[in-house]
């Protein structure tokens, strides 16, 4: 038997990588294009978008007053809210500076306060809106503008509540938001149009507590959903 020898310098060779479990990819988290999910009856389906039902959670559909459109689903959990809204976009470019920069002209008007960070999905906004509090006094609502591009399409979330300043609570709504499916269609649409929604057939529910408007101005709401199954 020939034994080989080491040389004085010489490195002992590493060991070759293990190869990969057939089969095995990465964890992959989202939100998701529909096209992603192969089986989709454990979500509560709003058309364009997609909700992982979570213990605890509230559901409701925010509805434009002037043509009785629904534009928004929005979720309560943790003593936190997040509103979603789902939008057409094309595969080259995002459609987040220009809503972002709408946003800050929006707030400055109001004279509140924006801020802009990086977030999980790029660069999202804090801000500070001017408020009446319920006892008539002068007070302001904390916001999180988050921005994310899909496949031809575009989720805008806007997060209120404890979500803002308590990490538990932010952490809950961070989950709910990457296990949201997007279904952008295969219809031809424009850049910036807002994707349909309408209420889950599988959801009971009843008209929203007008005494419990949200913060956000603009849609007023619409019904809530109180069962699922």
């Amino acid at each position: 038997m020939i034994f080989k020898r080491k040389k004085a310098n010489e490195q002992p060779e590493a060991a070759p990588a293990p190869e990969a479990a057939q089969g095995e990819t990465e964890p992959k988290t989202g939100p998701f294009d529909y096209s992603d999910i192969e089986d989709t009856q454990e979500y509560l389906d709003f058309g364009s978008i997609l909700i992982k039902p979570v213990t605890g959670m509230k559901v409701r559909m925010d509805v434009e007053e002037s043509n009785k459109r629904v534009i928004a689903v929005s979720l309560e959990i943790a003593e936190s809210r997040i509103q979603l809204m789902a939008f057409s976009s094309s595969k080259s470019e995002s459609l987040w500076p220009g809503i972002s920069d709408k946003i800050k002209n929006d707030i400055n008007a109001q004279q509140g306060e924006i801020f802009t960070r990086d977030g999980e999905y790029g660069p999202e906004l804090l801000a500070k809106v001017p408020q009446q509090l319920p006892d008539g006094r002068a007070g302001h609502v904390a916001l999180r503008f988050v921005g994310i591009d899909g496949r031809r399409w575009f989720l805008r979330a806007v997060i209120g509540g404890a979500a803002i300043s308590n990490e538990e609570a932010a952490g809950v709504v961070d989950e709910i938001l990457r296990n949201v499916v997007v279904n952008r269609g295969d219809k031809p649409l424009p850049p910036a149009e807002l994707l349909p929604l309408n209420v889950p057939s599988n959801a009971q529910t009843r008209p929203a507590n007008a005494e419990q408007a949200p913060e956000l101005k603009g849609p007023v709401r619409g019904p809530e959903i109180t069962q699922i199954g």
